[in-house]
């Protein structure tokens, strides 16, 4: 096989817009420009399910690829800014915990944060762990600063994400493609036409008679994985024996107070609540098992527990939990939720698509489409959606809800060997046994663990080499800083509100 210029793919054509297939677009055509036609195909009859308005620090990778302005992103996308999630009811009634972006804590003896704190627990200090984290406590004052770079300031150990509406993000990207060189044509799919050789795709028929040619086919169809599963063949792997909520139901209502900077996610008795604070609105929704509620239920579930007036009925949503089992096949890589479906328990979704593109470019075949990049793709893609998996299912897992057949189910259900052995490392020594390639890192592991009650009886015989008062000393110091530094910071609809007042940027401009 060679590397030749002739051997360059060409044409490029994703099926399917809304969020994935417009990320894509836009990552491929900044990272290409323009040696290679990219053409969508999308119908304005097809509707998307729009419900990721809440995302992950890793967002900044995919905004900073593109050239994306962040101070026009937030005008544009009525954005608000996300310090972490809020868990309220999920280890018991009455719990409240928030899984904070950032660190826990700073650098330091050679340790882990965490080890530190374990030991100095051991030794009498009785501070709960997120008074170390100043995310926890701007997110709790609705308070909101961005991350510095230098060590030595508390203000690094931030980290953070945006609320956004999903609707205005895709549009926004679709402005951005066109200016690009991207193609949108619309219409539905009608025929995929395969070589008779290789069995690759070579073209799709829309209902219109066009017809699209090219060398690599993005699957962005969402849950109907047109290529990667009607066309290709590709199975599904069914993960609903652990995750076991199947349905949401999403509505929109009127902001009515403060944009709090963080997701709240509230336990129901048939599954959890979002609520995703807006600078327009605020988004609401209800994942639960059909098994153990009603749609009606559910609804009326969710209108009971607006903050203000609902902006539209719920909107029904249905979805199994689970992965392709081959996300690349052949020239047909599948993005989105196409590629598999994980509930938006941990603002997973976008980081998801993401995923899919970051593989796609640091594995970008030329037009022989080596089977080896697919490999290589797809056992990678496979680990992350394994990892994510795992940390969602702890959150089901260790709960104290007696009395709810959903909660008393995931309480004493098996669980994958990978979280049992997690959970057991961390419940003997305060251990986290994470991949160098795992999404969720220590903070986020911690936040969940220590929120729902998983407690480290132990913690590694390295920390007995540190000095008992001198580390509990040094940990309250820590925490009184943070404590100090909290109300020093603005509020966060103050931050929200200098933004829209400046000029915007003509970014679009500047980076198409």
């Amino acid at each position: 096989m060679t590397n030749s210029m002739g051997d360059r793919i060409r044409r490029i054509v994703i099926l399917g817009g809304g969020t994935a297939g417009w990320m894509t677009a836009a990552a491929l055509s900044k990272t290409l420009a323009r040696d290679v036609s990219i053409t969508l195909l999308e119908s304005d009859d097809i509707g998307t399910v729009g419900v990721g308005e809440a995302t992950i620090p890793t967002i900044h990778w995919f905004n900073d690829l593109i050239g994306l302005d962040e101070e026009d992103f937030v005008r544009v996308t009525k954005a608000s800014f996300k310090l972490g999630i809020e868990f309220v009811d999920w280890t018991r009634a009455g719990s409240r915990y928030l899984h904070p972006f950032g660190t826990y804590g700073v650098p330091g003896s050679g340790l882990p944060f965490h080890q530190r704190w374990l030991k100095a627990r051991n030794d009498g200090l009785e501070r709960p762990l997120r008074d170390f984290s100043l995310a926890s406590q701007l997110a709790q004052q609705n308070r909101f600063a961005k991350p510095v770079s230098d060590p030595r300031s508390i203000l690094s150990t931030l980290g953070y994400a945006w609320h956004f509406d999903a609707s205005l993000y895709a549009g926004y990207l679709r402005s951005l493609c066109t200016r690009r060189g991207v193609t949108r044509v619309e219409g539905r799919m009608a025929n995929v036409e395969r070589d008779g050789e290789t069995g690759r795709v070579s073209a799709l028929t829309t209902d219109k008679q066009e017809r699209l040619e090219g060398e690599l086919f993005i699957d962005c169809s969402g849950f109907r994985a047109l290529l990667i599963a009607a066309e290709l063949g590709s199975g599904f792997e069914d993960w609903s024996h652990w995750l076991l909520c199947d349905r949401a139901a999403a509505v929109p209502c009127e902001r009515v107070a403060e944009t709090t900077p963080f997701t709240r996610s509230t336990a129901r008795t048939a599954g959890w609540q979002w609520r995703i604070p807006l600078q327009h609105r605020t988004g609401n929704g209800y994942v639960y098992s059909s098994a153990h509620i009603s749609d009606d239920e559910a609804a009326a579930t969710l209108l009971a527990h607006l903050d203000g007036a609902a902006l539209a009925e719920p909107r029904l949503l249905q979805f199994k939990a689970g992965r392709r089992k081959t996300v690349w096949s052949k020239n047909v890589v599948a993005i989105g939720l196409a590629s598999g479906f994980l509930e938006p328990l941990e603002s997973t979704s976008i980081h998801l698509i993401q995923s899919g593109i970051a593989k796609l470019l640091s594995l970008f075949p030329d037009r022989h489409v080596d089977p080896a990049l697919a490999r290589r793709f797809n056992l990678l893609f496979e680990a992350d959606m394994d990892n994510i998996k795992d940390f969602l299912i702890l959150h089901y897992h260790a709960n104290e809800r007696v009395g709810e057949p959903l909660w008393d189910h995931c309480r004493t259900m098996p669980i994958p060997d990978t979280l049992q052995a997690r959970i057991d490392d961390y419940r003997r020594s305060g251990r986290l046994m994470l991949g160098s390639d795992d999404l969720f890192r220590d903070a986020s592991w911690l936040a969940v663990l220590n929120g729902q009650d998983v407690v480290a009886e132990g913690f590694t015989p390295l920390a007995d080499r540190l000095d008992a008062q001198v580390n509990r000393e040094q940990l309250e110091q820590l925490a009184q800083l943070i404590e100090r530094a909290a109300p020093t910071l603005p509020a966060h609809d103050t931050v929200i509100q200098q933004i829209l007042a400046r000029q915007p940027v003509e970014a679009l401009a500047a980076a198409g």
